[in-house]
């Protein structure tokens, strides 16, 4: 489990195929001996066991298997050396609740469309895939390459958000451009609601 709250930005040094799955060393900030085998990491959204570990020089780095579902819905297929993810690792009990219930289970892929950068600000307007649009609501939570952010507004299957300087200064938020696929996860609460509305006689949903 995850508040999508990004504690640190690692990047990707290396690729391995093996077979259906991909082995995939990233380097980060976090102390080695913080990372234990086994561990549960937010690598740009997907939650990802971390399977070794270890020091280089002044890097911490760790490795992830990354498998076929993995790979078929997100943005996990297209990583290659050099590429920097939000990583986040998972919640202890007593840590703050800061964002919101995330649990790096990606849905699917959103399309940057439009980026508008004022102020130090910078606004998104994205694309959901028909079948997730429903679930994103305006001022409703998302998880979008690993960061909760704020809907800000809805229209059909896309909807915008604001980043204040802070978020793009601690994130890979700066680097994104129109035309980018990002990971999105739809809010817990959302789509257990709108399955309970699916499969309860009676429930009727109000507009």
């Amino acid at each position: 489990m995850f508040t999508g709250l990004v504690s640190d930005v690692g990047e990707v040094s290396s690729v391995e195929a093996r077979g259906a799955l991909k082995r995939v060393r990233i380097l980060c900030a976090y102390p080695a001996d913080q990372i234990a085998l086994g561990a549960s990491i937010a690598c740009a959204g997907p939650c990802l066991t971390a399977v070794a570990s270890g020091a280089s020089g002044s890097k911490t780095w760790f490795e992830v298997d990354v498998g076929a579902e993995t790979l078929d819905r997100t943005t996990a297929a297209t990583w290659e050396p050099g590429v920097r993810l939000n990583l986040e690792r998972s919640l202890k009990v007593g840590d703050e609740l800061g964002g919101h219930i995330v649990t790096g289970h990606v849905d699917g892929v959103a399309e940057i469309l439009r980026i508008d950068d004022f102020d130090g600000m910078r606004r998104l307007v994205f694309r959901a895939p028909r079948a997730l649009a429903r679930f994103i609501a305006e001022k409703g939570s998302v998880s979008l390459d690993g960061t909760s952010l704020t809907v800000n507004g809805v229209e059909g299957d896309e909807f915008s958000i604001l980043l204040i300087p802070h978020t793009l200064q601690v994130t890979t938020w700066g680097d994104r451009r129109a035309g980018d696929a990002v990971n999105l996860e739809v809010d817990l609460m959302a789509r257990y609601a709108a399955r309970l509305t699916e499969t309860a006689p009676g429930v009727e949903v109000l507009t």
